[in-house]
């Protein structure tokens, strides 16, 4: 029989005994623990836990999680289990920038990323040939003010079809509204360049280079009703020089907005990002799994 693969994560008031409670139950349904993460937040009393298990005996994930209820009552946690082979259904959003959208394809497509796409909506028609050339379907959703809400109860009802797990808004410059936000909480992620608030508006590479900023970059964030300030996934940045031009902030702030995007996803994707008030708790992939998480 071949072996199951299993990600149980688990986030609860700290306390004694509850990883000898977690990896005990484990023991006793056959599982074998191949990755442990845990973090004990003192500022809030919070515990949070990822264990990632095999299992060769063939527990289903119903039996698993029935059998985890007296723990999770025990202690008051709220706890999943996910197999670790079922990909997540992901919806992308894009407008008129396409770096991220085009990185994030070729990701998809080479199994760097193991996510199943379910469509690509975007309120203009830029990318529809990239992504029809891909086999994915693309749902193209004009807005304007005075449609908004009807074009995000479109893209709500699409969401709802689809079985959509996570939206990514890959440069999409459309203000999504409370409701959809709150709907969604902790299942959209967006990227924005790292300048934020200092340069908001129109051309903020351009701002940056006449101030003769040093280090420019991007952050990947949940998505929240307050704009750009959703608790934070991932961060980067890349040092520039005075002898650079705009064209090459530009450059090298998509870039690194790709790279940052994809990183958040794929600690999404994998379950080792918790929700912890305004911040995130993030585990890296431990050494050696990376390449095991990329292939799915």
């Amino acid at each position: 029989m071949p072996a199951t693969k299993f990600i149980l994560t688990v986030t609860c008031k700290s306390t004694r005994g509850i990883v000898a409670a977690l990896s005990g139950y484990l023991a006793e349904k056959g599982c074998n623990i191949i990755d442990a993460s845990q973090f004990d937040d003192l500022d809030t009393g919070r515990f949070f836990v990822r264990i990632s298990v095999v299992s060769e005996e063939g527990v289903s994930l119903d039996e698993l999680t029935e059998g985890l209820q007296p723990i999770v009552e025990r202690f008051d946690m709220s706890a999943e289990i996910h197999d670790a082979d079922k990909r997540m259904k992901v919806m992308l959003m894009v407008s008129r920038f396409g770096h991220c959208l085009n990185d994030l394809l070729y990701r998809w497509r080479i199994g760097a990323l193991p996510i199943d796409i379910v469509g690509v909506v975007s309120n203009h028609l830029d990318y529809q040939k990239v992504v029809v050339n891909h086999d994915i379907p693309f749902h193209h959703i004009p807005v304007t003010k005075e449609n908004k809400q009807q074009a995000e109860g479109r893209i709500m009802e699409l969401v709802e079809s689809s079985g959509t797990d996570l939206i990514v808004l890959a440069r999409y410059m459309q203000v999504l509204s409370d409701t959809m936000c709150q709907k969604m909480s902790g299942k959209i992620i967006n990227i924005h360049h790292s300048f934020l608030p200092s340069f908001k508006g129109a051309n903020p590479y351009k701002q940056a280079y006449q101030r003769g900023v040093k280090l420019i970059g991007a952050t990947g964030h949940y998505v929240t009703a307050d704009l750009d300030e959703g608790p934070i996934i991932e961060q980067d940045t890349v040092r520039v020089t005075h002898a650079q031009s705009p064209e090459d902030y530009v450059s090298m702030g998509r870039d690194v907005e790709a790279q940052v995007l994809a990183r958040a996803i794929h600690a999404h994707i994998h379950r080792r990002v918790f929700l912890n008030g305004n911040k995130t708790i993030v585990f890296p992939a431990s050494p050696g799994s990376y390449a095991s998480e990329r292939m799915g």
